[in-house]
């Protein structure tokens, strides 16, 4: 597994990069937010190398419109991940599903991903679709066993001193082939 962490606008800009394979920073929230500190923190990413993700903290309102407002504040690049934060209970399993397939379809290419919680993922996620992979917060003191049955990608376990993931990946370089950055060694893509 490997190390990575996630951002908003409450670290700094230059946050360190030191032992950790993956970022994913916090794009927008709602139809509104924009994160003033995240072209800086995707510099910081992306200049030491690390696989880059970004996310969109989801609202009540309409999903198409929340991800057209996510999309439309990046250029992306080959192997940009993109999640959705579901958090919200006001929020429902559909429109969570809505927002996912519908940014798949939008970024093409790109991996999908839903953030959230063990307990939105067991109790409030009613079909088990998370796009192309799940990344569940689970604070149980236990690094990699986020402690549900359903295949994840990454697992959240820590917020001390900051937000911290593993990735269900061998290297850097196997996440950001599945990513879909440039092949591994292994020539798969």
């Amino acid at each position: 597994m490997i190390k990575g962490i996630d951002v908003s606008s409450y670290q700094p800009e230059d946050y360190s990069t030191r032992g950790i394979e993956f970022v994913f920073i916090k794009l927008t929230e709602g139809k509104s937010y924009t994160n003033p500190k995240w072209v800086e923190q995707r510099k910081t990413g992306r200049d030491a190398g690390l696989v880059t993700g970004f996310y969109h903290f989801v609202r009540p309102g309409s999903m198409k419109a929340q991800a057209d407002y996510f999309l439309s504040k990046i250029d992306l690049v080959a192997g940009d991940m993109l999640a959705l934060d579901w958090e919200d209970p006001k929020v429902s399993n559909d429109e969570k599903d809505e927002w996912i397939k519908y940014v798949q379809e939008k970024a093409d290419g790109h991996k999908v991903l839903l953030y959230c919680n063990r307990d939105f993922w067991l109790n409030r996620d009613k079909t088990s679709f998370a796009g192309d992979g799940l990344w569940i917060a689970h604070y149980n003191g236990k690094p990699g066993e986020p402690g549900v049955k359903h295949r994840w990608r990454f697992h959240q376990y820590t917020s001390d001193p900051i937000d911290t993931n593993l990735g269900e990946f061998d290297s850097r370089e196997a996440l950001r082939s599945w990513a879909g950055g440039k092949k591994d060694d292994s020539g798969e893509k």
